[in-house]
């Protein structure tokens, strides 16, 4: 496996190339403004909502070290973005085998920072990206808000370990990272042996997956020091419907 160099400038036709060709694009903060066309300082005002999280009361490791918040949404084109009624989170558990097969009922992203226009357009930014990957007439979107914590030693990122999410896309954006060590990020393909390891950490880089193509994990992280956190929005793309009992 090896690691990736965060030094290459990466376009959105490049970014778009490497979605198509390997799987997943990884992009700078400067990156993913451009990307998008953001200000990133227009962000600065939703990052505070991290340190509101409920606990997840769904770890089926015993851990207490992960906290979060969900909502979903749809975006039809031309039409634009829209928020939906609050619902469960469903996985397979041919997807998530620790925590598949369960309805998780989530507290909903909180209305000033789902209601706000700079949180619709990164929403709506990324789904038109990735229209031009798979032609669709809508997205039905999943966003997760994540805080894992070293509180009571390690947080594990991703508890179910290497895996798919069962959607066509995902977006991982580091929201921040403080006193923490490991958190390395590792995508391998789905259909192969070949794997990329790195670790994010600067605030606003974006990992995009082509969720067919690849499979991914986080490492465990450890406290530096003194307890630390790390800060992740993940979002997901799926056109055949919101993953529920029946949709596998």
């Amino acid at each position: 496996m090896t690691s990736v160099d965060l030094v290459a400038p990466m376009t959105i036709r490049s970014a778009d190339s490497a979605l198509r060709q390997v799987g997943y694009a990884l992009l700078t903060p400067s990156e993913f403004a451009q990307a998008l066309d953001f200000d990133l300082s227009s962000l600065e005002p939703l990052r505070e909502s991290w340190s509101d999280l409920p606990k997840d009361a769904y770890l089926r490791d015993g851990g207490n070290y992960r906290s979060r918040r969900h909502s979903c949404f749809v975006q039809e084109f031309p039409s634009g973005i829209n928020e939906v009624p609050h619902r469960a989170h469903w996985q397979s558990t041919d997807y998530n085998a620790l925590h598949g097969g369960i309805e998780r009922w989530f507290e909903p992203i909180v209305p000033a920072v789902r209601g706000n226009p700079q949180w619709l357009k990164l929403l709506a930014g990324f789904g038109e990206i990735f229209a031009t990957l798979h032609a669709t007439q809508r997205w039905f979107i999943e966003a997760h808000q994540f805080r894992i914590d070293t509180a009571e030693g390690i947080g594990r990122p991703t508890p179910e370990g290497a895996h798919r999410d069962g959607v066509d896309f995902v977006v991982v954006l580091l929201i921040e990272r403080r006193n923490v060590r490991g958190g390395e990020t590792r995508v391998f393909q789905a259909r192969g042996s070949a794997g990329v390891r790195f670790t994010m950490t600067e605030p606003w880089t974006a990992l995009l997956l082509n969720d067919a193509e690849v499979i991914h994990e986080t490492t465990p992280i450890q406290p530096d020091s003194t307890p630390g956190v790390r800060d992740t929005l993940v979002i997901t793309y799926r056109a055949d419907g919101f993953q529920q009992p029946g949709s596998e």
